[in-house]
């Protein structure tokens, strides 16, 4: 019988991973990641006594502040727009998994995501709520060892069966939070950890305009309140050497180029240009078709449709149909 560590998180979609790699004939082990919720700890423990799986307990709040949590911080004090999850999957969670599975000779590792995997590639979910773009930066060795149960299902489905196998938790709300900020408030966090960027100037046009409260409270397309000259102003960039905030109109917000740093190749890196799309933020709708070049460090996409509000340090993945060919941040 084949052997895998299960990240259990506590929640619906990892409870129901569980249930669907037993019925496979797998040995599942689970592996709670512990940064301090008593809840979700509680729920993880019920779920693997509920279905026989032993489950060890690892506290990761020290690798946590370190490969998430100060850069993330760090990133948004430089006028960036940064996404935890995607810092944290590769260098903390799956890399916990994983180091466990090898402790224990396990031959897999596994989560709830709503991804895909195939020989030794990474997919897209055959579903609405596909988290392929939050695993972009999962590496080679970390995908090529991973099984993803629920990449065929809806979450409707998943929900359905949670109730169909009396699991603890079925009736537990989706969580939409950053994990180490559970009430939202990421101005607050940041607050009480650094001293944040004071007052600067709003600027459309080249003319100031108005004051804001603060650089790390805005992002790249967010839309500013209230009317100039009763057209809507949108954030178009931010300047953290000045602390200025640049306004445009929402027609100028789209861009036909994306240049990327740091990319993660999930597929051996190209030496010639290579056809796609992209995706520069987790919705459902945009993903343009693109051209990829290789330019030395940097990945540049020139996309066949405009980009909405490519922001600097969010995400830039790279597919090539449902596959994930990899994934950097945008310069």
């Amino acid at each position: 019988m084949k052997k895998v560590i299960l990240g259990l998180s506590g929640g619906v979609d990892s409870a129901v991973a569980a249930r669907l790699l037993q019925k496979e004939g797998y040995d599942v082990r689970g592996l709670y990641l512990d940064i301090g919720s008593p809840e979700a700890k509680a729920d993880a423990i019920a779920t693997a006594e509920f279905f026989g799986v032993e489950l060890d307990i690892l506290d990761i709040s020290r690798e946590l502040e370190e490969k998430v949590c100060r850069p993330f911080m760090e990133s948004y004090l430089r006028g960036e727009t940064p996404n935890p999850c995607i810092m944290c999957n590769p260098a903390v969670k799956f890399a916990a998994i994983l180091q466990r599975a090898d402790e224990l000779g396990a031959d897999y590792i596994a989560t709830g995501h709503y991804a895909r995997t195939m020989d030794g590639g990474l997919y897209k979910a055959h579903s609405g709520n596909d988290q392929s773009y939050m695993l972009c930066r999962l590496k080679k060795e970390q995908v090529e060892r991973l099984l993803l149960p629920l990449g065929e299902f809806e979450k409707t489905e998943i929900r359905a069966m949670a109730e169909e196998f009396g699991i603890p938790v079925a009736s537990k709300p989706d969580s939409m939070e950053i994990c180490f900020i559970p009430d939202k408030d990421y101005v607050g966090w940041m607050s009480r950890r650094t001293k944040v960027p004071g007052e600067g100037n709003f600027i459309f046009e080249g003319k100031v305009i108005g004051r804001h409260q603060g650089i790390h409270r805005w992002t790249v397309g967010q839309r500013i309140p209230g009317l100039y000259n009763e057209r809507k102003l949108y954030v178009s960039e931010i300047r953290p050497e000045s602390d200025e905030i640049v306004l445009a109109l929402w027609e100028d917000l789209f861009k036909y180029e994306v240049r990327i740093r740091d990319f993660n190749w999930l597929i051996p890196e190209p030496t010639e240009p290579i056809q796609g799309s992209v995706k520069v933020r987790h919705t459902k709708w945009e993903c343009p078709d693109c051209t990829v070049y290789v330019e030395g460090d940097i990945v540049r996409a020139e996309t066949a449709d405009a980009l909405r509000a490519p922001a600097r340090g969010q995400a830039a993945v790279i597919y090539s149909g449902e596959r994930v060919l990899g994934g950097g941040y945008i310069v």
